[in-house]
Protein backbone atom coordinates (compact mmCIF):
# COMPACT_ATOMS: atom_id res chain seq x y z
CA UNK A 1 0.00 0.00 0.00
CA UNK A 2 0.97 3.73 -1.36
CA UNK A 3 1.25 6.39 1.53
CA UNK A 4 0.58 8.89 -1.35
CA UNK A 5 -0.82 8.93 -4.90
CA UNK A 6 -0.62 11.94 -7.03
CA UNK A 7 -3.30 11.73 -9.34
CA UNK A 8 -3.80 13.65 -12.98
CA UNK A 9 -6.80 13.93 -14.58
CA UNK A 10 -6.37 14.76 -18.63
CA UNK A 11 -8.35 14.82 -21.45
CA UNK A 12 -6.23 15.28 -24.50
CA UNK A 13 -3.44 15.80 -22.75
CA UNK A 14 -0.14 14.41 -24.46
CA UNK A 15 1.24 17.55 -25.28
CA UNK A 16 0.81 19.20 -21.46
CA UNK A 17 1.74 15.57 -19.88
CA UNK A 18 5.74 15.46 -20.76
CA UNK A 19 6.39 18.82 -18.39
CA UNK A 20 4.41 17.81 -15.28
CA UNK A 21 5.50 14.02 -15.27
CA UNK A 22 9.39 15.34 -15.66
CA UNK A 23 9.06 17.77 -12.66
CA UNK A 24 7.30 14.72 -10.95
CA UNK A 25 10.54 12.68 -11.95
CA UNK A 26 12.52 15.40 -10.06
CA UNK A 27 10.55 14.91 -6.72
CA UNK A 28 12.56 15.59 -3.31
CA UNK A 29 11.01 12.63 -1.18
CA UNK A 30 12.26 10.51 1.92
CA UNK A 31 13.43 7.26 1.07
CA UNK A 32 10.76 6.12 3.94
CA UNK A 33 7.81 7.74 1.80
CA UNK A 34 6.49 5.10 -0.68
CA UNK A 35 4.09 6.48 -3.45
CA UNK A 36 2.64 6.64 -6.79
CA UNK A 37 1.39 8.63 -9.69
CA UNK A 38 -1.94 7.38 -11.19
CA UNK A 39 -3.13 8.94 -14.74
CA UNK A 40 -6.71 9.03 -15.42
CA UNK A 41 -7.59 9.33 -19.19
CA UNK A 42 -10.85 11.06 -19.25
CA UNK A 43 -11.63 9.83 -22.67
CA UNK A 44 -8.92 10.95 -24.50
CA UNK A 45 -8.97 11.03 -28.55
CA UNK A 46 -5.30 12.11 -28.94
CA UNK A 47 -2.60 9.53 -28.25
CA UNK A 48 -2.49 10.14 -24.00
CA UNK A 49 -2.16 6.54 -23.85
CA UNK A 50 0.80 6.00 -25.96
CA UNK A 51 2.83 9.42 -24.15
CA UNK A 52 2.05 7.37 -20.82
CA UNK A 53 3.41 4.03 -21.97
CA UNK A 54 6.51 5.77 -23.19
CA UNK A 55 7.28 7.03 -19.86
CA UNK A 56 6.30 4.18 -18.16
CA UNK A 57 9.07 2.20 -20.38
CA UNK A 58 12.17 4.44 -18.36
CA UNK A 59 10.23 5.37 -14.82
CA UNK A 60 12.00 6.06 -11.95
CA UNK A 61 11.66 3.42 -8.93
CA UNK A 62 11.64 5.97 -6.67
CA UNK A 63 7.58 5.77 -7.48
CA UNK A 64 5.15 3.95 -9.50
CA UNK A 65 3.39 5.56 -12.49
CA UNK A 66 -0.07 3.53 -13.60
CA UNK A 67 -3.03 4.47 -16.18
CA UNK A 68 -6.53 4.29 -16.21
CA UNK A 69 -9.46 5.06 -18.35
CA UNK A 70 -12.95 6.94 -17.90
CA UNK A 71 -14.90 6.77 -20.25
CA UNK A 72 -17.82 8.46 -18.89
CA UNK A 73 -16.89 12.45 -19.74
CA UNK A 74 -16.46 15.12 -17.29
CA UNK A 75 -13.94 15.85 -14.35
CA UNK A 76 -16.06 14.37 -11.20
CA UNK A 77 -16.35 11.01 -12.83
CA UNK A 78 -12.74 11.23 -13.47
CA UNK A 79 -11.99 11.69 -9.73
CA UNK A 80 -14.23 9.08 -8.58
CA UNK A 81 -12.24 6.43 -10.52
CA UNK A 82 -9.30 7.70 -9.26
CA UNK A 83 -10.55 6.51 -5.77
CA UNK A 84 -12.10 3.58 -6.94
CA UNK A 85 -7.95 2.78 -8.15
CA UNK A 86 -5.63 4.09 -5.09
CA UNK A 87 -5.36 2.88 -1.92
CA UNK A 88 -3.56 5.51 -0.51
CA UNK A 89 -4.62 7.13 2.26
CA UNK A 90 -3.67 10.52 0.95
CA UNK A 91 -4.83 11.27 -2.58
CA UNK A 92 -3.31 14.87 -4.11
CA UNK A 93 -4.72 15.85 -7.49
CA UNK A 94 -2.65 17.83 -10.54
CA UNK A 95 -4.05 19.36 -13.28
CA UNK A 96 -2.20 18.44 -16.82
CA UNK A 97 -1.40 22.14 -16.65
CA UNK A 98 0.38 23.02 -13.25
CA UNK A 99 3.83 21.77 -12.52
CA UNK A 100 4.26 21.12 -8.45
CA UNK A 101 7.63 22.64 -7.10
CA UNK A 102 10.07 19.92 -6.06
CA UNK A 103 8.99 19.53 -2.61
CA UNK A 104 5.37 19.29 -3.09
CA UNK A 105 4.68 15.69 -2.49
CA UNK A 106 7.29 16.18 0.71
CA UNK A 107 5.28 18.92 1.67
CA UNK A 108 1.37 17.47 1.06
CA UNK A 109 2.47 14.78 2.88
CA UNK A 110 4.18 15.86 5.43
CA UNK A 111 1.26 18.30 5.89
CA UNK A 112 -1.77 15.36 6.22
CA UNK A 113 0.76 13.46 8.40
CA UNK A 114 0.63 16.41 11.18
CA UNK A 115 -2.70 16.87 11.24
CA UNK A 116 -4.57 13.66 10.56
CA UNK A 117 -7.92 15.47 11.53
CA UNK A 118 -8.08 17.63 7.97
CA UNK A 119 -10.22 16.04 5.61
CA UNK A 120 -8.52 18.03 2.94
CA UNK A 121 -6.34 20.91 2.41
CA UNK A 122 -5.28 22.94 -0.98
CA UNK A 123 -2.13 24.92 -2.36
CA UNK A 124 -0.50 27.87 -3.32
CA UNK A 125 -0.97 28.50 -7.35
CA UNK A 126 1.27 31.05 -9.26
CA UNK A 127 0.51 32.09 -12.28
CA UNK A 128 2.37 31.63 -15.58
CA UNK A 129 0.97 33.39 -18.07
CA UNK A 130 1.23 33.33 -21.89
CA UNK A 131 0.34 36.71 -22.64
CA UNK A 132 0.00 39.54 -20.12
CA UNK A 133 -3.33 39.44 -17.93
CA UNK A 134 -5.61 42.36 -18.47
CA UNK A 135 -5.39 45.09 -15.75
CA UNK A 136 -7.18 44.57 -12.57
CA UNK A 137 -6.56 40.39 -12.88
CA UNK A 138 -6.01 39.51 -9.70
CA UNK A 139 -9.81 40.40 -8.35
CA UNK A 140 -10.83 37.30 -10.70
CA UNK A 141 -7.53 35.25 -10.64
CA UNK A 142 -9.18 32.24 -7.81
CA UNK A 143 -11.30 31.62 -10.54
CA UNK A 144 -8.38 30.27 -13.08
CA UNK A 145 -7.14 28.44 -10.12
CA UNK A 146 -4.18 31.47 -9.41
CA UNK A 147 -4.72 30.98 -5.37
CA UNK A 148 -2.51 33.26 -3.05
CA UNK A 149 -3.85 33.48 0.19
CA UNK A 150 -0.66 33.98 2.48
CA UNK A 151 2.39 32.57 3.92
CA UNK A 152 0.70 31.02 6.83
CA UNK A 153 -1.68 27.80 7.31
CA UNK A 154 -5.64 28.42 8.32
CA UNK A 155 -8.22 26.68 8.55
CA UNK A 156 -11.50 27.35 5.47
CA UNK A 157 -14.58 28.43 7.25
CA UNK A 158 -17.61 28.85 5.30
CA UNK A 159 -18.42 32.80 6.15
CA UNK A 160 -15.07 33.12 4.06
CA UNK A 161 -17.07 32.01 0.77
CA UNK A 162 -14.05 30.37 -0.59
CA UNK A 163 -12.59 27.17 -0.76
CA UNK A 164 -9.52 25.49 -2.20
CA UNK A 165 -8.94 24.82 -5.83
CA UNK A 166 -9.23 21.55 -7.60
CA UNK A 167 -5.71 21.38 -8.76
CA UNK A 168 -3.25 20.69 -5.77
CA UNK A 169 -5.85 19.55 -3.19
CA UNK A 170 -5.22 16.43 -1.32
CA UNK A 171 -8.22 15.13 0.17
CA UNK A 172 -7.84 12.29 2.70
CA UNK A 173 -9.55 8.75 1.65
CA UNK A 174 -11.77 7.93 4.58
CA UNK A 175 -13.19 12.03 4.53
CA UNK A 176 -14.48 10.83 0.78
CA UNK A 177 -15.30 7.28 1.33
CA UNK A 178 -17.59 8.85 4.28
CA UNK A 179 -18.72 12.05 2.72
CA UNK A 180 -18.73 11.99 -1.23
CA UNK A 181 -21.39 9.81 -2.61
CA UNK A 182 -20.98 8.19 -5.65
CA UNK A 183 -23.01 10.17 -8.05
CA UNK A 184 -21.82 13.83 -8.64
CA UNK A 185 -24.28 16.52 -9.00
CA UNK A 186 -21.95 18.41 -11.31
CA UNK A 187 -20.03 16.36 -13.14
CA UNK A 188 -17.29 19.03 -13.82
CA UNK A 189 -15.28 20.08 -17.20
CA UNK A 190 -16.16 17.58 -19.80
CA UNK A 191 -13.35 18.09 -22.52
CA UNK A 192 -13.35 21.93 -23.41
CA UNK A 193 -16.93 22.08 -22.09
CA UNK A 194 -17.16 24.70 -18.40
CA UNK A 195 -21.50 24.35 -18.30
CA UNK A 196 -21.09 21.75 -15.29
CA UNK A 197 -18.25 23.41 -13.77
CA UNK A 198 -18.39 23.66 -10.30
CA UNK A 199 -17.16 19.97 -8.89
CA UNK A 200 -14.70 20.88 -6.84
CA UNK A 201 -16.58 22.82 -4.43
CA UNK A 202 -19.15 20.39 -4.49
CA UNK A 203 -16.92 17.82 -3.15
CA UNK A 204 -14.98 19.89 -0.57
CA UNK A 205 -18.47 20.96 0.47
CA UNK A 206 -19.56 17.02 1.28
CA UNK A 207 -16.23 16.59 3.13
CA UNK A 208 -16.92 20.06 5.27
CA UNK A 209 -20.69 19.10 6.07
CA UNK A 210 -19.55 15.60 7.36
CA UNK A 211 -17.10 17.45 9.66
CA UNK A 212 -13.73 17.16 8.26
CA UNK A 213 -11.81 20.59 8.51
CA UNK A 214 -10.39 22.04 5.28
CA UNK A 215 -6.86 23.69 5.23
CA UNK A 216 -4.68 26.15 3.31
CA UNK A 217 -1.61 24.44 3.36
CA UNK A 218 1.17 27.78 1.65
CA UNK A 219 4.31 25.03 1.57
CA UNK A 220 2.60 22.98 -1.32
CA UNK A 221 3.57 25.55 -4.33
CA UNK A 222 2.26 24.68 -7.83
CA UNK A 223 2.64 26.96 -11.05
CA UNK A 224 0.00 26.90 -13.47
CA UNK A 225 0.51 27.67 -16.95
CA UNK A 226 -1.99 29.73 -18.10
CA UNK A 227 -2.44 30.00 -22.23
CA UNK A 228 -3.47 33.54 -23.94
CA UNK A 229 -6.35 31.99 -25.22
CA UNK A 230 -7.53 31.17 -21.01
CA UNK A 231 -7.04 35.46 -20.79
CA UNK A 232 -9.52 36.45 -23.91
CA UNK A 233 -13.37 37.20 -23.47
CA UNK A 234 -14.50 33.97 -25.68
CA UNK A 235 -13.16 32.03 -22.61
CA UNK A 236 -13.39 33.99 -19.39
CA UNK A 237 -17.04 35.09 -20.24
CA UNK A 238 -18.47 31.36 -20.41
CA UNK A 239 -16.29 30.23 -17.50
CA UNK A 240 -18.06 33.06 -15.31
CA UNK A 241 -21.12 32.36 -16.26
CA UNK A 242 -21.04 28.84 -15.86
CA UNK A 243 -19.70 29.87 -12.11
CA UNK A 244 -22.58 31.97 -11.26
CA UNK A 245 -25.34 28.89 -13.47
CA UNK A 246 -23.76 26.44 -11.07
CA UNK A 247 -23.73 28.47 -7.62
CA UNK A 248 -27.73 27.37 -7.25
CA UNK A 249 -26.78 23.18 -7.47
CA UNK A 250 -23.84 23.94 -5.45
CA UNK A 251 -26.22 25.51 -2.62
CA UNK A 252 -29.28 23.10 -3.07
CA UNK A 253 -27.06 20.10 -2.03
CA UNK A 254 -25.61 22.23 1.14
CA UNK A 255 -29.29 22.09 2.53
CA UNK A 256 -32.07 19.91 4.29
CA UNK A 257 -34.97 19.93 2.12
CA UNK A 258 -37.13 21.52 4.70
CA UNK A 259 -34.43 24.84 4.59
CA UNK A 260 -34.23 24.69 0.69
CA UNK A 261 -37.27 27.22 0.31
CA UNK A 262 -35.81 29.52 2.68
CA UNK A 263 -32.38 29.47 2.19
CA UNK A 264 -33.76 29.90 -1.71
CA UNK A 265 -35.20 33.47 -0.84
CA UNK A 266 -32.25 34.43 1.67
CA UNK A 267 -29.53 33.88 -1.20
CA UNK A 268 -31.36 35.19 -4.07
CA UNK A 269 -32.33 38.39 -1.67
CA UNK A 270 -27.69 38.20 -1.22
CA UNK A 271 -26.96 37.60 -4.54
CA UNK A 272 -29.44 40.54 -5.63
CA UNK A 273 -27.82 43.15 -3.13
CA UNK A 274 -24.54 42.15 -4.22
CA UNK A 275 -25.44 42.76 -7.58
CA UNK A 276 -26.36 46.09 -6.58
CA UNK A 277 -23.52 47.18 -5.05
CA UNK A 278 -20.96 46.28 -7.54
CA UNK A 279 -22.92 48.54 -9.77
CA UNK A 280 -22.75 51.33 -7.36
CA UNK A 281 -19.09 50.55 -6.44
CA UNK A 282 -17.96 50.57 -10.21
CA UNK A 283 -20.29 53.30 -11.45
CA UNK A 284 -20.81 51.29 -14.43
CA UNK A 285 -24.26 49.94 -15.74
CA UNK A 286 -23.11 47.99 -18.68
CA UNK A 287 -18.82 47.57 -18.09
CA UNK A 288 -16.37 47.82 -20.75
CA UNK A 289 -13.52 46.09 -19.25
CA UNK A 290 -13.13 42.48 -18.84
CA UNK A 291 -12.28 42.06 -15.72
CA UNK A 292 -15.57 44.28 -14.25
CA UNK A 293 -17.57 41.92 -16.64
CA UNK A 294 -16.44 38.99 -15.51
CA UNK A 295 -17.61 39.87 -11.94
CA UNK A 296 -20.65 41.29 -13.49
CA UNK A 297 -21.40 37.81 -15.55
CA UNK A 298 -20.72 36.05 -12.37
CA UNK A 299 -23.33 37.78 -10.49
CA UNK A 300 -25.68 38.43 -12.29
CA UNK A 301 -25.86 34.19 -13.15
CA UNK A 302 -25.52 33.47 -9.52
CA UNK A 303 -28.76 35.45 -9.26
CA UNK A 304 -30.79 33.70 -11.43
CA UNK A 305 -29.15 30.36 -11.53
CA UNK A 306 -32.17 28.93 -9.96
CA UNK A 307 -34.08 29.34 -13.14
CA UNK A 308 -31.48 27.10 -14.81
CA UNK A 309 -31.38 24.45 -12.22
CA UNK A 310 -34.57 24.02 -10.82
CA UNK A 311 -37.86 24.21 -13.07
CA UNK A 312 -39.86 26.93 -11.45
CA UNK A 313 -42.73 24.41 -10.37
CA UNK A 314 -40.55 22.36 -8.26
CA UNK A 315 -39.74 25.90 -6.52
CA UNK A 316 -43.36 26.50 -6.41
CA UNK A 317 -43.96 23.16 -5.17
CA UNK A 318 -41.18 23.34 -2.62
CA UNK A 319 -42.42 26.35 -1.53
CA UNK A 320 -45.66 25.57 -0.86
CA UNK A 321 -45.17 22.59 1.10
CA UNK A 322 -43.24 25.30 3.61
CA UNK A 323 -46.15 27.25 4.03
CA UNK A 324 -48.44 24.62 4.62
CA UNK A 325 -45.98 22.70 7.21
CA UNK A 326 -45.58 25.71 8.91
CA UNK A 327 -49.00 26.72 9.08
CA UNK A 328 -50.14 23.23 9.99
CA UNK A 329 -47.64 23.87 13.59
CA UNK A 330 -49.65 26.86 14.32
CA UNK A 331 -52.86 25.50 13.65
CA UNK A 332 -53.98 28.05 11.27
CA UNK A 333 -54.28 25.50 7.83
Amino acid sequence: MTDFSVVICTYNGEHRLPLLLDHLKEQQIPQSLAWEILVVDNNSHDHTAQCIDRYQQDWPTHSSLRYVFEPRQGLAYARRRAMQTTTSNLVGFLDDDTLPADDWVAQAHGFGQRYPQVGAYGSTIDGQYESKPPPGFERIASCLAVIQRGERPFQYTAQQGVLPAGAGMVIRRQAWLTCVPPKPLLSGVCGTSLTTKGEDVETLSYIRQGGWPIWHHPQMRLTHRIPATRLRPAYLLPLFQAIGVNRYALRWARYRPWQRPGMLILHGLNDLRKLIIHILQTQQLQPTDIVTTCERTLLVHSLISPLYRLPIHQVLASLTTEVRGQTSKSGEF
